[in-house]
């Protein structure tokens, strides 16, 4: 909103520093420090609401060092999350941007499914919360939403560059022409990033035209089912990596800040030309959004470091991982997530190895055994002895590391 009143002073009155919110890095600044602000300064007022409410987390005895002491900490607390990272994106983003409009539909589902899981656990007694089925088919209808739009939707595209004999030509006759003038036209495509990889282009319609030609057609159902299996995947793992203080918001943090070098880089056609990488065009205004939730994250944490004074719930954990989701499928570096999501995806291994082993050795054995003391993960280190807040910070240093080797992966091929 600010944006648009900003841009309108510019043009009807020339109001001095009114250009300044053209620039997309200082509506992503102003939107990381508005972020930060509302986190922290309201944060506190959301948690004493909360509290009024007797939103406190009712804590299973697991024995974990210092888990009754957390009894009765408020919950919910992905509220703050959402409303410090839509405020200033309302304010400062391009609202008509189809990439805009999906992450704020993607935090408002997200976060109605998980306040419904958090309230049935609360205030219905249900310990459960929203069945996994319905959680699952949340999930689902999301990634059909989002792969629905970035597949069909007329401002979703991408531009190639032109073939390297025809770059050479233009080179040779112009060493400082504009990078543009490299790429082709703007078109629709369903080709994504593989990493590690040369000539790291995929198309998801190669999955079915190898059949034949014509099935070309129908590589939207392909592009949505993939969307759906990113989405639920990344929010389940960022809802189990929720379990001790900090761990879930620290670690989601780093990803959030790589997607945005992603998000900045793929739109940005000088340095998609510099790294030989596929331009998107408008996807760089999801740079504001990135800014703003890094900033929620941040402030978060704030309030959730050990000892934490409130956690985010599913509100906030299945929030964070949908958003995650749909930011690395708008850059194209979805298959990317393994790696910049290692925590994720290593807290969400150990709860799949853990439960199959234990029923297949039950089955075997007629008891079942166990790989690790606890799971998910995180908790195995409880067992082990370490204090969550050590635990924590290593497992920041493991994101951090992630996350230079996938930034990495723009030059490694």
């Amino acid at each position: 909103m600010l944006y648009y009143l900003f841009e309108h002073l510019e043009k009807q009155f020339q109001f001095p520093g009114a250009t300044l919110f053209g620039f997309l890095t200082f509506r992503a600044a102003l939107a990381m420090i508005l972020s930060l602000l509302i986190s922290t300064i309201y944060g506190k007022r959301i948690i004493r609401f909360l509290q009024k409410k007797q939103m406190g987390e009712t804590i299973r005895d697991l024995g974990l060092e210092g888990q009754k002491e957390k009894a009765g900490t408020p919950t919910m607390g992905g509220i703050i999350i959402i409303l410090a990272t839509l405020i200033p994106v309302l304010l400062l983003a391009k609202l008509e941007n189809i990439y805009i409009i999906l992450l704020i539909v993607t935090t408002l589902w997200m976060g109605v499914i998980g306040f419904i899981d958090d309230y049935l656990k609360k205030f219905k007694n249900d310990k459960e919360g929203l069945k996994g089925r319905f959680k699952i088919l949340g999930q689902v209808g999301l990634g059909i939403i989002v792969g629905a739009t970035l597949f069909f939707h007329q401002d979703v595209t991408m531009k190639e560059k032109l073939p390297i004999e025809e770059q050479r030509i233009l080179l040779a006759k112009n060493p400082n022409i504009e990078a543009s003038k490299l790429f082709q036209d703007e078109i629709k495509s369903t080709k994504t990033t593989i990493p590690f990889v040369k000539g790291n282009e995929f198309d998801y319609a190669k999955l079915i035209t190898w059949i034949s030609p014509n099935l070309e057609e129908y590589a939207w159902i392909i592009f949505i089912l993939v969307s759906i299996f990113i989405i639920t995947a990344v929010s389940n793992g960022a809802n189990l990596t929720d379990g001790i203080d900090g761990l879930a918001a620290g670690t989601s943090a780093i990803i959030v800040l790589t997607l945005g070098i992603f998000a900045w880089v793929s739109g940005n056609i000088i340095f998609s030309e510099y790294l030989n990488i596929m331009y998107i065009p408008r996807v760089e205004e999801i740079t504001i959004y990135i800014a703003a939730f890094v900033g929620a994250l941040i402030g978060f944490l704030w309030y959730n470091t050990y000892p934490a004074q409130v956690f985010m719930g599913d509100t906030g954990s299945l929030t964070i991982g949908g958003i995650i989701a749909v930011i690395a499928i708008a850059v194209r570096k979805e298959w990317l997530i393994p790696v910049l999501c290692g925590v994720f995806l290593a807290e969400n291994l150990s709860v799949v190895m853990q439960v199959g082993w234990f029923k297949y050795t039950k089955k075997k054995y007629g008891e079942g055994r166990r790989i690790f003391k606890m799971s998910p993960l995180h908790h195995h280190y409880q067992k082990s002895g370490y204090h969550e807040s050590k635990i924590v910070t290593r497992f920041w240093i493991v994101g951090i590391l992630l996350a230079i080797l996938s930034i990495v992966t723009l030059k490694i091929r």
